[in-house]
């Protein structure tokens, strides 16, 4: 009996994901780059911190973008932003595969990829004050109730933002549900660390990409929110 109470609460106190890894196929290009080329443009997750000077020599601005899916806009702002440099993270394969082959297609040096949790990552991989802006573009909304506690952007979420932001760094995210939208802006407006741009709800720091997630959602007349805030 106690080794099946034990067990009950090691599952009650499991981590509550953001995610799931859903079985979407991936191709014999998106494999064979996850498989081949992660080692040149990949960067394995560690507890340890990032050497951002050797991972990227040209010291430039850093932008992270949290959860790219197939990485069309990734892939577009880092193309068109040669001066700045991106690290993205997402947990799919097909996503990181075709975004790992489509680096090395346009030659971009400035586009590096993590595949794993992002909220673990930025605990261990970055260091304090490195991030001039993070990305978030349509996240999961979980729309079911009791799906909620699984929403990627939370208290834990703004907290560890702000200890990776530099003074002035911007979050950018955007949204199709406008729930969604009501509650992050009601976090924002009960933290002391950012302030919203109000300027800023449709044109952010860097020109945005239309994704397919919005793409899908304007199909389904739902609006678009795009908040911008930065760190006090």
């Amino acid at each position: 009996m106690r080794e099946r109470e034990i067990s009950k609460t090691n599952r009650d106190h499991r981590k509550i994901r953001s995610y799931v890894i859903r079985g979407g196929r991936i191709s014999d290009s998106q494999r064979i780059a996850r498989d081949l080329i992660f080692s040149t443009y990949g960067i394995s997750f560690s507890r340890s911190e990032l050497n951002l000077e050797f991972l990227f020599p040209h010291r430039q601005k850093l932008i992270l973008e949290i959860g790219f899916g197939m990485g069309d806009a990734t892939l577009e702002i880092a193309e068109q932003n040669p001066d700045v440099n991106f690290i993205g993270i997402e947990v799919h394969p097909p996503g990181v595969g075709r975004v790992l082959s489509q680096i090395e297609k346009k030659g971009l040096s400035n586009l590096r990829v993590i595949e794993h949790d992002a909220v673990e990552v930025l605990q261990h991989m970055f260091p304090d004050a490195s991030i001039n802006g993070i990305h978030i573009f349509f996240p999961d909304p979980w729309p079911k109730k009791r799906h909620h506690k699984r929403r990627l952007i939370n208290s834990t979420l703004l907290t560890l933002m702000e200890a990776k932001l530099i003074d002035d760094g911007y979050v950018h995210i955007a949204t199709d549900w406008q729930e969604y939208a009501a509650e992050i802006k009601a976090l924002l407006s009960n933290s002391k660390n950012f302030s919203v741009d109000s300027k800023s709800y449709t044109t952010g720091p860097m020109n945005r990409p239309p994704t397919k997630f919005e793409n899908r959602g304007k199909a389904l007349g739902h609006r678009i929110s795009d908040i911008i805030f930065r760190k006090n």
